[in-house]
């Protein structure tokens, strides 16, 4: 009778911070990583190797989240323009985009990523403040519902960018 050979796929496991009283407790952790790491299975007289760890954290995408959030506003704005007329969201649009625009170019460099971030966290404010004020004015979920919590969560990202360079 063969014998079909067992495979064993790579998992994904959980992976929690190494305390700082013992670092070696995880061969592959270091005290700061906190993520998801893809390792092959346990086989006994072998040591484990990672294949891929994930090291990204929330700031690592502030650049992308800046590039993605102007491009919404000023389709958004356009949109709006278009279909409405309305001057005030062409404008509006147009600044949202110019400032996720210089907040993008400024994170590029490191001499200016924390000038960057922290434009970009001021804008986000700026629009969450202003999408807030005009739901809670018009009492109109669609539009401004949407764009307060896709500026919430641009604001969460900038505000970890942000405070990630400055400590």
């Amino acid at each position: 009778m063969l014998a079909t050979p067992v495979i064993q796929m790579p998992t994904i496991t959980a992976v929690k911070a190494v305390s700082l009283s013992n670092p070696n407790q995880h061969p592959f952790l270091r005290p700061h990583l906190v993520g998801f790491c893809l390792r092959k299975p346990k086989i006994p007289s072998t040591t484990r190797t990672a294949l891929f760890c994930c090291k990204s954290q929330l700031q690592d995408f502030a650049p992308l989240t800046s590039a993605a959030y102007g491009t919404l506003l000023f389709s958004g704005g356009l949109f709006a323009f278009t279909k409405s007329g309305s001057k005030g969201s062409l404008f509006g649009g147009l600044t949202g985009a110019a400032l996720m625009a210089s907040a993008y170019y400024l994170m590029q460099s490191t001499e200016t990523k924390a000038i960057g971030d922290a434009l970009g966290f001021g804008s986000a404010f700026l629009f969450s403040c202003v999408f807030g004020i005009r739901l809670a004015a018009t009492r109109k979920p669609i539009p401004a519902g949407p764009l307060l919590g896709l500026s919430i969560c641009a604001l969460v990202v900038f505000t970890s960018a942000y405070l990630q360079d400055r400590l």
